[in-house]
C-alpha cells in the first residue's frame, strides 16, 4: 500500500537523538531546555517539551530548505496521502490556503471560489492580486447551513468564465458535507486548469472507506488539510498535498518560504510527524471507533424531543453527495432557542464546549479522542435541556435569508490597500467596502473588500445582531462602523 515504512518518524527521531546526546545548548530559544523558563508554566507543561524546543541546525533540518529529517517526514506524508509532494504548513491551514492560491494564480488572474469560503481564501486572493468569481453553495433552510457547490454550478461558472486560471472548492464543509469532488475534478481538468481544495476538515479522509473521498483520491491538484483538527497533531499544524501536473511543486515551496516563519516550532512539527504515523498505520481502526461513537450520539440525540442531527437521510440533496459521520450537527430550532443559546448553556452549565454555533445548530467534532463517557455526558445534558425548554411556548428562530452577492467594483487587493474612512454601517449604503464582514448563519461572507454595501446587507447584519449571533470582520468589534474606500 505504501512505498515507504510508515512506522518511521524521522523528525521526531532526530529530536530524540538531540535529547539523548545531552547536548549543551548555546542556541535559541533562550529558555535553554526549560532551565530559564517560568517555573509555574514549566511545572504544568513538564520538562520534555522544552527539551525538543530547538532551532534550525543540521541534525534537525530546516523547514525552508529541507534536506534531512524534515524532507523525509514530508515524503512520508505524501506517501500516506497519495500525493506527489507534501509540505508542513506551520501557520495552519489558513496559511496553507494562502500558499495554495498564490502558487497557482497571480495578479489579474481569475479564480473561481464558493461564496462560503473561509476568510483565509479571501486573504490569499488579496495577497495574490487575483480576481474572484463567486459560486453560490447549496443552502439548506431546514438546518440553516450551506452545503457544497454542485458539479453543475462549477461547470456553469466555468462556461461563463473560460479564462479562469483555477477553481477552489471546500470539501468537506465544516459540517461534514461533501460534494461530488471526483466529478468536479474532471470538469475542472477539462479546462486544463488546477482544482484547489480547502480540505481543512478532511485530513482523515482516505483512511477509512466509511468516509467521503479525499481530495487526492478524487484527482485534485493541491489541498490544505488541518491535521490538528481531527487526527492528533498539535494546534497550528497542517499539511499541504500537491500533485505536480497542474501545480509547480517548487513554486509551492517558494511561496511557503515567503509566508512561513524562519523559526518554526519543532514541537509542532514533531507532533505532525507522529500524527501522520498514527493515521497511516492505525487510521482505519481508530476511525471505526470514532464513527461508531458519533453514530451512537446521533441516534441517541435524535430520540430527544426538540433536537435533530442530520445523517444519511439528506444524501442526494443538492450539494450533498457524501457525509462525514464524525461531524455531529445538533439542530435545536424546535426547542425555540438558537444554536448560540444552546452553546452557552452547554458551556456555562455543563462545562461542555462545542466547536461552533449558528442560528439553528451547534457542532460537535468527533475524533478518536472521544470516549463513550464524554458522549454520554453530552447526551445527558441535552436531555436535561430538552426537559427545560420543550414545554415552553417559545418562537422558533426563522431562517434569515442571505442577501445577494453584492457587486464587485474593485478587486479585493486594491480595495484592501486603498485609503479608507470609517463610517456608521447604516450610513454606508452605496459605498465600497474596504474590509470584510462575516456572519453566521451559515458562514457566508456578507461583504468582501471591493464590494458595494447594500441596504439588504445592512438590514441582514442588524437581524443577526438581534438574534444574538456573532458578526465579525470589521475593525470595529461591535460592527457599528465599517471602513469604506475613500472616494
Amino acid at each position: 500500500m505504501y512505498k515507504f515504512d510508515q512506522n518511521e518518524t524521522p523528525l521526531f527521531d532526530a529530536l530524540m537523538e538531540y535529547v539523548n546526546r545531552e547536548t549543551i545548548p548555546f542556541h535559541v530559544p533562550g529558555h535553554k531546555k526549560g532551565i530559564g523558563m517560568d517555573e509555574e508554566f514549566k511545572n504544568f507543561i513538564g520538562e520534555n517539551a522544552f527539551k525538543i524546543d530547538v532551532t534550525v541546525f543540521k541534525l534537525v533540518d530546516s523547514l525552508h530548505h529541507p534536506t534531512g529529517p524534515i524532507k523525509k517526514a514530508q515524503e512520508l506524508a505524501a506517501d500516506a496521502y497519495g500525493s506527489d509532494a507534501a509540505f508542513f504548513s506551520m501557520h495552519g491551514t489558513s496559511g496553507g490556503i494562502q500558499a495554495m492560491i498564490m502558487s497557482v494564480v497571480s495578479a489579474g488572474d481569475t479564480i473561481i471560489v464558493p461564496r462560503n469560503v473561509h476568510k483565509s481564501v479571501t486573504a490569499g486572493i488579496i495577497l495574490s492580486g487575483a480576481i474572484p468569481v463567486y459560486m453560490q453553495p447549496e443552502l439548506d433552510k431546514n438546518v440553516g447551513i450551506a452545503h457544497g457547490v454542485t458539479p453543475e454550478t462549477v461547470e456553469e461558472t466555468l462556461k461563463e468564465n473560460p479564462h479562469a486560471k483555477a477553481v477552489l472548492i471546500i470539501n468537506p464543509t465544516y459540517y461534514g458535507v461533501a460534494t461530488d469532488i471526483k466529478k468536479i475534478s474532471e470538469i475542472v481538468h477539462s479546462y486544463d486548469i488546477p482544482l484547489i481544495v480547502d480540505e481543512a476538515h478532511g485530513p482523515h479522509l482516505g483512511f477509512n472507506d466509511k468516509l467521503p473521498t479525499s481530495a487526492m483520491e478524487a484527482g485534485a491538484d493541491i489541498c490544505a488539510q488541518s491535521t490538528h483538527k481531527i487526527i492528533g497533531a498539535l494546534t497550528q499544524c497542517s499539511l499541504l498535498q500537491v500533485r505536480s501536473k497542474y501545480v509547480d511543486v517548487h513554486r509551492v515551496q517558494q511561496v511557503l518560504n515567503l509566508l512561513q516563519t524562519t523559526s518554526p516550532s519543532y514541537i509542532l512539527m514533531a507532533s505532525l510527524d507522529c500524527a501522520r504515523r498514527q493515521i497511516a498505520l492505525h487510521g482505519e481502526e481508530l476511525l471505526n471507533k470514532a464513527i461508531e461513537l458519533a453514530n451512537y450520539a446521533r441516534n441517541e440525540i435524535n430520540k430527544i424531543p426538540g433536537f435533530y442531527c442530520f445523517g444519511k437521510e439528506i444524501l442526494g440533496k443538492p450539494g450533498v453527495y457524501a457525509l462525514d459521520p464524525t461531524k455531529i450537527t445538533i439542530t435545536c430550532r424546535d426547542l425555540g432557542i438558537t444554536g448560540y443559546d444552546l452553546d452557552m448553556i452547554l458551556s456555562n452549565k455543563y462545562h461542555i464546549q462545542m466547536e461552533l454555533s449558528d442560528l439553528y445548530n451547534v457542532l460537535a467534532v468527533g475524533s478518536f479522542g472521544d470516549t463513550k463517557e464524554s458522549i454520554d455526558k453530552l447526551i445527558s445534558a441535552l436531555k436535561e435541556i430538552s426537559n427545560d425548554y420543550a414545554s415552553k411556548e417559545t418562537k422558533k428562530p426563522d431562517f434569515i435569508d442571505i442577501p445577494d452577492i453584492p457587486k464587485q467594483v474593485q478587486i479585493p487587493r486594491d480595495a484592501f490597500n486603498s485609503p479608507k474612512v470609517s463610517m456608521p454601517l447604516n450610513e454606508s449604503i452605496g459605498m465600497i467596502s474596504g474590509e470584510f464582514l462575516l456572519a453566521y448563519p451559515p458562514g457566508i461572507p456578507v461583504l468582501c473588500p471591493g464590494e458595494v454595501i447594500t441596504e439588504d446587507i445592512v438590514n441582514y447584519v442588524q437581524e443577526l445582531k438581534d438574534a444574538g449571533l456573532y458578526v465579525q470582520g470589521t475593525e470595529d468589534p461591535k460592527v457599528e462602523n465599517i471602513k469604506v474606500v475613500d472616494k
